[in-house]
């Protein structure tokens, strides 16, 4: 997929990856990292509200949730719409994409890193997850695809069964982790290898799929649990005061229903 380009607002190469922010045509302004894309003007909130409250709106009251990756700030900004949340950890290995999504995709976060609620931990999250303080009612991982044809990326780790054994012992009973997990059409590896990973570890496991343009078309997502399931039904009620954007009773079933094929 190619994008116009307008303006190029914000190269960085760190110790980890290459950080690069567009304005674009079709979809507003775009960051990437190592030239992949990781959002869009255009349609995250469709990307971080199915990632966040699909899972959140299937816990009753959460306290406590872990964002691992996400240096955006789009899961923290919709984390800090329930009022009843008391603490998030944020690991997040590269503080330059915190750093450069505050200034050039402030709409992103949207003044989440400010909230006292978030503490945030430029770490990481591998070596994070073995001693962390609390239980999470939530563990969202928001972090870089691995591609087939790449080795050596920063999210391989987070890719795996120690990864996951230790996420599992931090998982509240009536809590869930959930991750992106690619475009099921164009790159299927991805939530193949998830799916083996999660059966092999977790209680439940469970995926659904999201309509992201810039994405490619599809985005999936793979959610595991110690024994809860996912509602069936969107939950007007929870969901009423949340401002969501693009997350409906409308969306929410589609979003239940794999894409043809899969």
């Amino acid at each position: 997929m190619s994008v116009e380009i307008e303006k190029h607002l914000a190269h960085r190469k760190t110790e980890w990856q290459e950080i690069d922010i567009y304005e674009t045509v079709a979809f507003g302004r775009i960051l990437t990292l190592d030239g992949h894309i990781q959002l869009a003007e255009v349609d995250e909130a469709v990307y971080h509200e199915f990632l966040v409250h699909m899972p959140m709106l299937s816990v009753e009251s959460p306290k406590a949730a872990l964002v691992v990756g996400g240096g955006d700030g789009g899961v923290l900004r919709e984390l800090c719409k329930y009022s009843s949340i008391e603490h998030i950890d944020m690991a997040e290995i590269d503080s330059g994409v915190v750093e450069e999504s505050k200034e050039h995709l402030p709409f992103v976060s949207n003044g989440a890193f400010d909230d006292p609620r978030v503490h945030l931990h430029i770490t990481d999250a591998f070596a994070f997850v073995k001693s962390a303080p609390k239980k999470y009612d939530l563990i969202v991982v928001d972090s870089t695809d691995v591609y087939e044809d790449e080795e050596g990326g920063i999210s391989e780790q987070l890719f795996t069964e120690e990864f996951y054994k230790d996420c599992l012992a931090l998982l509240t009973p009536e809590g869930f982790l959930v991750t992106q997990a690619d475009n099921p059409v164009f790159c299927p590896y991805s939530l193949e290898h998830i799916r083996e990973e999660f059966s092999a570890i977790f209680p439940v496991v469970g995926d659904y799929f999201a309509a992201i343009p810039s994405f490619g078309g599809y985005s999936a997502y793979a959610w595991v649990s110690r024994g809860a399931q996912l509602l069936n039904e969107f939950p007007a009620d929870r969901a009423a005061g949340l401002s969501l954007k693009r997350l409906n009773a409308a969306s929410y079933a589609f979003a239940l229903t794999p894409p043809p094929g899969l």
